[in-house]
């Protein structure tokens, strides 16, 4: 039987080097772009909603890439300073700040259209397995934030 404590009996390690393993993958990919891992992940938000005509609040942007105003702020005022995005406060209620595409990030999807095919590439892994993973990750992920919101007695 193995160790409960033992760190290969750890789902969290599991996940924490693979995380890290994947994320170094993508840095000499991003690096092309000139985007750091969590800018790739902003603007792939802005791309998504962009394409179906959305405006983006910074609040759903934090909500969709689970991270916090203190992280998402510093990160947003880069890609705004390198002219990938505009933010702007609503006429309505200055406390809501909209994200919107510059045109020069728009055409950076082109580019980085090629980023997921480069990641696999020369990666041993049916694609397959990936999705797989992928699928139960994000179950994994829906069970623990279903939990969390589940008033403790």
């Amino acid at each position: 039987m193995d160790d409960a404590l033992a760190l290969d009996s750890q789902i969290c390690f599991s996940l924490y080097a693979a995380n890290r393993a994947i994320t170094a993958r993508y840095r000499p990919l991003l690096a092309e772009l000139e985007l750091t891992y969590p800018q790739y992940l902003v603007m792939l938000v802005l791309w998504e909603r962009a394409r179906n005509g959305q405006a983006t609040r910074v609040s759903d942007l934090g909500a969709r890439l689970r991270l916090d105003s203190g992280t998402l702020t510093p990160l947003l005022k880069r890609l705004a300073l390198r002219g990938l995005i505009r933010r702007e406060r609503s006429l309505d209620d200055e406390r809501v700040v909209t994200i919107s595409l510059t045109a020069q990030g728009a055409d950076l999807k082109e580019l980085a259209a090629q980023v997921p095919q480069k990641l696999l590439c020369g990666l041993d892994v049916a694609q397959e397995r990936l999705l797989a993973l992928r699928n139960e990750l994000n179950a994994v992920l829906r069970a623990i934030e279903a939990q969390e919101k589940v008033p403790s007695a």
